[in-house]
């Protein structure tokens, strides 16, 4: 007799599946565009620039790490928080993250149609790319609604695609590095620093997705904390080796706008270009897989934690997934992308994360206070010591978002407000 509770979800993503959601949601467009900004504003210091951001991010990865092997549920940071201050605490920090998530996913679904018109120029615009733009959303929300290792399956074969024409890049362009641009180069200049580090931050952010999806993993206290730490390790690897390739085989870096397929026609010609267009096709859809896996599990998470109307918590009878959210944050994303209006929601995206990030850092010691340990569990050396690290740099970086930012950022905090209080009287009707 099957005894599984037909309302739960599938434990079966494994430790390398973790990494592949982890990996997808780092590594989307950021990494085709940054090259040229980090050139432009720190010369021939960039690579180790992005070992900066690597190291600053490593601190809120272990306290994740950290976090995850407490909690095992489906949510994230919305546990985390909503464990350690309560449910208004869990239900904001899912809610922000959601919100700069899905217009996120809006506006990259959109960019990914775009570069694909480089090959087929009626994708770029008009009738082409909306149906273009349509059938994306469709197919991602069919295979996440039809089961979880389906859509691991999507996640798998963009990571592999997006991988390919980037390692072919770096094993070609090894050959070409300059090691004398690493020692020579002079420090950014100190007014414009902090600004930079938040823009190149960007592109080491979203590995959050993968602790979301902690309700369906085989072993999530083992699987997520490695999984987190070893692909925040390879793309950082990565980062480093393209930063220095580019600056050392295109001398005009700083005023590209296709920087890796600039290097590509370099390296390999024009192939290298089609390849390395494909590449961000590929890398920009695989992004957006791994966030239309993981983003409704947290309006799942919301709704099972009492915070969102109960309609967000129905798990399909055959299948075993968030149906309800799936379609929501698919339509709704969908409406967005086609009509443009996504746009203005972009600026809060990497302040509602950081804030996510301060609110789950901060819980940490309440939660080694309260939740019982495990002999397998994975633990932080030096105490409290990087806990208080990831926090001083989450707000650093905070204090770097403008006026604007933190007025819209306020405003959403409103509104889900409105909300959580919406379903609390509705729970008590």
């Amino acid at each position: 007799m099957n005894n599984k509770n037909k309302d739960s979800l599938n434990r079966e993503i494994s430790k390398l599946g973790f990494a592949a959601i982890a990996l997808n949601g780092v590594i989307g467009a950021g990494i085709f565009a940054l090259p040229a900004v980090a050139a432009a504003r720190s010369g021939n210091f960039s690579p180790w620039l992005f070992l900066f951001c690597a190291v600053l991010i490593m601190t809120v990865v272990l306290c994740f790490s950290r976090a995850a092997s407490f909690v095992s549920d489906t949510g994230g940071p919305i546990q985390y928080a909503g464990q350690a201050f309560g449910p208004f605490a869990g239900f904001q920090t899912g809610w922000l993250t959601y919100i700069g998530r899905l217009s996120a996913l809006a506006a990259n679904i959109k960019l990914m149609v775009i570069y694909a018109g480089w090959f087929w120029a009626p994708l770029e615009s008009g009738p082409i790319h909306h149906l273009a733009v349509t059938l994306m959303f469709g197919i991602l929300t069919f295979s996440n609604i039809i089961g979880v290792r389906r859509s691991m399956l999507v996640v798998y074969l963009f990571s592999a695609m997006k991988l390919a024409p980037i390692f072919l890049l770096i094993l070609v362009g090894l050959s070409r590095v300059q090691p004398g641009i690493l020692v020579e180069a002079g420090l950014p200049e100190i007014n414009t620093f902090g600004e930079t580090v938040l823009v190149l931050l960007y592109a080491f952010v979203g590995f959050e997705s993968a602790v979301v999806l902690a309700g369906e993993a085989r072993d999530p206290r083992r699987d997520i904390p490695r999984a987190l730490t070893l692909t925040v390790l390879t793309i950082t690897v990565l980062y480093f080796l393209i930063q220095w390739i580019s600056i050392s085989t295109l001398p005009g870096l700083a005023e590209s706008t296709t920087p890796l397929a600039d290097v590509a026609e370099v390296l390999l010609g024009s192939f290298g270009a089609v390849l390395l267009t494909l590449g961000a096709v590929f890398s920009i859809g695989g992004n957006c897989s791994a966030s239309m896996l993981s983003a409704p599990r947290m309006t799942y998470a919301m709704s099972r934690m009492g915070s969102m109307p109960e309609w967000f918590g129905k798990v399909h009878p055959r299948f075993h997934t968030p149906v309800n959210s799936i379609v929501f944050y698919a339509v709704v994303a969908l409406a967005l992308s086609l009509s443009g209006s996504f746009v203005w929601l972009a600026v809060i995206s990497t302040l509602a994360r950081l804030l996510s990030y301060i609110l789950s850092v901060a819980a940490l010691p309440i939660l080694e206070k309260t939740m019982q340990p495990t002999e397998d569990q994975f633990r932080l050396p030096g105490g409290f010591l990087i806990p208080a690290m990831a926090l001083i740099l989450c707000l650093w970086l905070c204090s770097f978002a403008s006026l604007t930012a933190w007025l819209t950022t306020a405003g959403f905090f409103a509104l889900g407000s409105i909300l959580y209080l919406a379903s609390s009287r509705n729970r008590n009707l």
